[in-house]
C-alpha cells in the first residue's frame, strides 16, 4: 500500500507490453509500450499518428499509466501486491475488468466502483488468497477471447509473472505499526550560577593498626 510501488507495478508492466508493434489481429492496432494509437489519441486530444505511437518512450508513456490505470484503481490505497495485480489486469483489459475481477475475489457487490468498502475489505483480507482470486478470473476472462489461440500462451505466461511478482510483494509489505511514545521528563532545576557537581563519594578507609592496638589491649585488661 504505497504510491513507491507504481515504479515497480510500470517497470514489470511494460517487460510485458514491450515495444512497438501493429498487429493486424490486435484490435488495439499500433501499440508501443502498451499504450495503442486509441488510447494516445485520448491523451493527445486528437488524432494519434502511427508515428508518434513509434516515438512513445518510458518517460512519457509513464504519465498515461499513472492517470489512466494506476489512479484509476485507486493503487495508492490498495495493499502492496493487489495494488500491481489489480494494475496489471486493468492495463492488460481495461479497469471495467480489473474492479469487479478484484471485487469478486473480495466476496463485495462487483458493481465495478471501487469505494470505501471495496478498499476495507481489500484491507481486511488475505492478501494472497486475493491475488490468486483475481489471477484465476483474470485467466478464465482471457480463455474465453477469441484471439486466445493467436495470445493465449503469452497472456498465460504473463498472468503467472503477475501473480508471482504481486505474491512476492505482498510478502515484504512492511506492515504500519503504531508505536506510543511518552514525553520524556523534565530535567531536574539547576542553579542559574556555577554548574552543580555531584560529589564523589569517598573510598571506604579500613585502619588495621588501630583496630589491632584496641584488640591488644582489651586482652591485657582480661588477663
Amino acid at each position: 500500500m504505497t504510491a513507491a510501488n507504481f515504479e515497480r507495478a510500470l517497470a514489470l508492466a511494460l517487460v510485458h507490453e514491450g515495444g512497438y508493434v501493429d498487429h493486424p489481429a490486435d484490435p488495439g492496432g499500433a501499440t508501443n509500450l502498451g499504450v495503442t494509437i486509441g488510447t494516445l489519441s485520448d491523451w493527445l486530444g486528437r488524432p494519434a499518428t502511427k508515428a508518434e505511437v513509434k516515438a512513445l518512450t518510458k518517460a512519457t508513456v509513464a504519465p498515461i499509466y499513472r492517470r489512466n490505470y494506476w489512479n484509476a484503481v485507486r493503487g495508492d490505497e490498495l495493499p502492496s501486491g493487489i495494488d500491481y495485480c489489480v494494475f496489471d489486469f486493468a492495463v492488460n483489459s481495461g479497469k471495467g475488468r480489473a474492479i469487479p475481477s478484484l471485487q469478486r475475489a473480495l466476496s463485495v457487490a462487483d458493481d465495478g466502483k471501487l469505494g470505501p468498502l471495496t478498499l476495507a475489505a481489500a484491507a481486511s483480507k488475505d492478501a494472497g488468497q486475493t491475488i490468486e482470486r483475481i489471477c484465476a478470473d483474470r485467466l478464465a476472462f482471457l480463455r474465453r477471447l477469441s484471439t486466445w489461440p493467436t495470445f493465449g500462451r503469452g497472456w498465460s505466461a504473463r498472468v503467472e509473472g503477475v501473480r508471482a511478482e504481486a505474491m512476492a510483494l505482498a510478502a515484504f509489505a512492511v506492515p504500519t505499526v503504531s508505536v506510543e511514545t511518552k514525553p520524556l521528563a523534565p530535567p531536574a532545576p539547576r542553579n542559574s550560577g556555577s554548574p552543580v557537581i555531584p560529589p564523589v563519594p569517598a573510598a571506604p578507609v579500613v585502619q588495621t593498626g588501630g583496630l589491632w592496638s584496641a584488640l591488644k589491649s582489651l586482652f591485657r585488661k582480661v588477663a
